[in-house]
């Protein structure tokens, strides 16, 4: 038993059994600090892609949008372990702002400033419902996406976003061109974040390994304050409570916004089916209902939508909480729920979103080097179990070339219009249609003897 004293083994996997509140109040916040700094991480991404943020006028903004990171995640999980009617998996998953969609938003928002928010507004609003009509069948959808595509998407978005934590790390987007940009001093700061961070999660164990990224940035702010890199102007000026406001940017529909959204949309309710299998299988040792797993892909749909309507950005199911939830062998849903009462009262309190927007842009730089590193890794672990033979390396050549290659130069596509040029230059999108479309179509692999007899022996020699 992971935890003495929370009750028999048989209790510990069923998720209506409720701790005592001693224990199940830690536990609870221990799920929300796993994924704290994931959860706030893209909304700044975003502010600071579009040009305001840390260091600029618009820096309330931002707190305005960490908020309602917190605020939203903190509901949607409560639809997840609470439920609504059929909305709901009732099982302990912890919701947070998706990374998956950045590679979307960010061309959408680059440069743009606070007013390209509306339509980031309108592609949440949109793709989120559509992401819960998807909860109607969506385990029909899982034949089309093998582990050779679901681990190249994984690995696309980790991709994606290893410059964003460079750019950080040097300085950040508005210091591109400055001395000040990759300066020594900045990253020394981002080095203490990543050792420390390491350090702890590899030579350590409970709590501080479970929280070693939120520690590694603990400890290069630390540093960063020693510097006189950190203000805490702003945190003065921050009221004590606020009220959610409905389309706190406006909201706007166009068609590249609204097409990303939905099939990004795709992606991510087959990552939250992956979640909700692992939960079970790692908490309660028995596989996901499709109950379990329809619910939590409405859950994660309306989360997002309602998201949406108060400026916030989509959320998914977090899967650091499936670790989580394995290590410690507590299933009950109320933990994850204590958890979820926690965030919404982080997200109403301003103050908490003006103290996490005094952290220095190159403190962030060096968690999200880690954080987007293992995106990558997770990635490359799901495709461990493909069966590389020909036809597997093909799909996953082709579209990674395009994909990529797209993605690094956008300037190849300026003539095309502003909508599918979006959509085609993140990068994500392009290679996750054509791996599912090539993997679709493309024959099964051939036999040895067929091998052999067109390539001479030399594809058989390479798969071996």
């Amino acid at each position: 038993m992971a935890m003495a004293g929370l009750g028999t083994e048989a209790q510990l996997k069923d998720p209506d059994y409720f701790p005592p509140l001693a224990k199940a109040a830690p536990l609870g916040v221990q799920h929300v600090l796993s994924m704290f700094v994931s959860n706030v991480t893209p909304a700044i991404i975003v502010a600071g892609a579009a040009g305001f943020g840390f260091g600029t006028p618009g820096v309330g903004e931002l707190v305005y949008m960490i908020q309602m990171s917190m605020l939203f995640a903190g509901v949607a999980t409560l639809l997840q372990t609470i439920g609504i009617g059929p909305v709901g998996a009732r099982l302990p998953i912890v919701q947070g702002t998706s990374f998956a969609f950045l590679p979307v938003m960010i061309p959408l928002v680059a440069g743009k400033g606070v007013e390209a928010m509306a339509v980031v507004t309108g592609g949440v609003l949109a793709g989120g419902l559509f992401h819960a009509v998807l909860g109607l069948f969506i385990g029909r959808l899982r034949f089309a996406l093998p582990p050779l595509v679901t681990g190249l998407v994984v690995l696309m978005i980790g991709l994606a976003l290893v410059k964003v934590g460079i750019q950080y790390a040097a300085g950040g987007v508005p210091a591109i061109g400055t001395e000040e940009y990759g300066s020594a001093q900045n990253w020394f700061v981002a080095l203490v974040v990543i050792l420390v961070t390491l350090g702890l999660k590899f030579f350590t164990h409970g709590i501080w390994s479970l929280g070693a990224v939120l520690a590694g940035l603990v400890a290069g702010y630390v540093v960063a304050f020693a510097f006189g890199m950190v203000s805490f102007a702003n945190v003065g000026r921050a009221g004590w409570f606020m009220i959610p406001e409905p389309f706190h940017f406006g909201v706007d529909f166009t068609v590249s916004a609204v097409l990303g959204f939905c099939l990004m949309g795709v992606i991510s309710a087959i990552e939250t089916v992956g979640d909700v299998s692992g939960i079970c299988k790692g908490g309660a040792g028995r596989e996901a209902e499709t109950r379990e797993i329809t619910g939590a892909t409405f859950a994660d749909g309306f989360g997002s939508a309602i998201a949406g309507v108060f400026g916030a950005l989509p959320n998914t199911s977090f899967s650091q909480n499936v670790g989580l939830i394995a290590i410690t062998g507590v299933m009950s849903r109320h933990v994850v729920t204590l958890g979820a009462l926690f965030l919404i009262l982080c997200g109403l309190v301003p103050k908490v979103g003006a103290v996490i927007s005094t952290v220095p842009i190159e403190v962030l730089g060096g968690g999200v080097i880690v954080m987007f590193g293992m995106v990558c890794a997770s990635g490359v672990s799901m495709l461990a179990d493909v069966d590389w033979d020909r036809r597997a390396m093909v799909i996953f050549g082709v579209s990674l070339s395009v994909g990529l290659g797209l993605q690094l130069e956008p300037g190849a596509l300026q003539h095309l219009p502003e909508t599918p040029r979006i959509l085609l230059t993140s990068g994500l999108l392009p290679a996750a249609g054509l791996a599912i479309v090539l993997n679709l179509l493309l024959p099964s692999p051939l036999t040895e003897d067929q091998t052999e007899e067109i390539s001479g022996g030399l594809a058989g020699r390479a798969h071996d």
